[in-house]
């Protein structure tokens, strides 16, 4: 008897993930938990382990389709190994004298089905105590953005309310979270009537980047501070440290960065809308922004306080090269408190970065050009590094992003003063 083996829930209100990998190959003999496949579920790669030991059958989806929740993926016959079906019922009793022909069995069993259908977790609405079906991630959500779920309409299955769902709300009310009239989409024009077009369904990573900086964008009243850092004699130190990993200007910044978040609490805060509350962490996790082929990644380097430059630098290269082989897990990508995004490598004099919610600021190095300064009391060439640092207006003010900015230029004119806090 065959097991049809359905793709179960691997986050939370995740519908649809993307196949980066295939593990196994049609003959192939499985044990139980073996992967069997790699997803893109939203930033995160997950394995998918088999639900039981037997030969492959068949495959059912290929590298880069996009799959849905429930939708068959493999086929396993137990009896390729000698295992035997799991059955949530109890097994037959023996028969010692014949008896009449059984019912013919279903030719396949499919497994992973209670998991996938287990009860969802409810939230009550406050307003008119109706109970509202949604996941933990949803209510902490509408937690932090004083949504009232009872008022949100629920798109899923039964009207589950999904993390988009919420998001939706506020986008279509406004920020505070009251109610009020939605913004409708307009439909796209018929392109094709203008032309030839093509059509490319949106990656994983691409449909969360998506979510998130629509979010952001949407919620956070945003506003950029702009300043220029004399880093001359920081790239010739840095050019003269040699030994060991290659100390680049993202792993300096990271340093930098946590001594002002020190000095000035606020950047490494969230704001709680529904408490009226500012929520100041004690711990510096710096999210740092990797480009991808497969889109924007923002893995976390964890108590950044407590490594040296030359600690950042080193796992700062391992995770972005875990990020563009799709190897980064939930952990890798939550937990942030600020994020540094560098263009260095790319050029631009200046952008306007996005501040990645619930964080409250996010900073944007470009490249380094040489540009006529006055030094000394003369005119002469200076390697100038353009700062960007976006911000949340609800809690910051213009003047402390100034001074934040401003010292963190002077912070890397001199780098003998990052040393003392390595």
């Amino acid at each position: 008897m065959s097991i049809e083996f359905k793709l179960q829930a691997l986050k939370e209100n995740v519908e649809i993930v993307e196949v980066n990998a295939i593990k196994v190959n049609v003959g192939d003999i499985v044990t139980k938990d073996q992967p069997l496949v790699e997803v893109q579920a939203d930033k995160a790669a997950l394995e998918v382990p088999s639900p039981a030991a037997g030969k492959i059958t068949q495959i059912l989806i290929k590298q880069g389709d996009q799959v849905k929740i429930g939708q068959l993926i493999f086929v396993i016959d137990p009896a390729g190994s000698g295992a035997a079906v799991a059955s949530s019922s109890p097994p037959p009793v023996p028969q010692k004298t014949p008896v009449a022909a059984p019912s013919p069995a279903p030719a396949a069993v499919p497994v992973a089905t209670a998991t996938a259908t287990k009860a969802a977790p409810i939230v009550l609405a406050h307003d008119d105590n109706k109970v509202i079906p949604a996941g933990p991630s949803t209510r902490r959500i509408a937690r932090e953005l004083g949504v009232d779920l009872g008022h949100v309409p629920g798109t899923g299955r039964h009207g589950r309310v999904s993390e988009d769902d919420v998001r939706s709300f506020v986008r279509g009310s406004g920020s505070n979270g009251s109610s009020g009239g939605s913004i409708s989409v307009p439909p796209l024009p018929r392109f094709e009537d203008f032309g030839t077009v093509e059509k490319q369904p949106m990656s994983a990573i691409r449909r969360a980047t998506a979510r998130q900086m629509s979010l952001s964008w949407s919620i956070v009243p945003h506003v950029t501070q702009s300043d220029l850092s004399d880093i001359t004699d920081f790239e010739a130190f840095r050019k003269s440290q040699t030994k060991g990993p290659k100390l680049t200007i993202s792993a300096f910044a990271m340093k930098a960065v946590v001594v002002l978040l020190k000095e000035y609490p606020v950047f490494n805060s969230s704001i709680d809308v529904a408490g009226n509350q500012i929520i100041h962490k004690k711990f510096y996790n710096i999210g740092v922004a990797v480009d991808t082929e497969n889109g924007l990644l923002v893995p976390v380097i964890r108590d950044v306080d407590k490594k040296s430059i030359a600690e950042l630098a080193e796992e700062l290269t391992s995770i972005a090269e875990r990020a563009r082989q799709r190897k980064l897990d939930s952990k890798d990508l939550t937990g942030g408190t600020f994020t540094i995004t560098n263009l260095g490598g790319i050029g631009g004099t200046g952008f306007t970065p996005i501040v990645n919610y619930p964080e409250v600021a996010i900073l944007g190095i470009s490249r380094g050009r040489l540009e006529p300064v006055v030094h000394n009391g003369e005119i002469v060439p200076r390697l100038m590094m353009p700062l960007s640092l976006s911000y949340d207006h609800r809690v910051i003010d213009g003047a402390i992003a100034a001074r934040f900015t401003r010292r963190l230029a002077e912070m890397l004119e001199n780098p003998y003063q990052l040393l003392i806090h390595a």
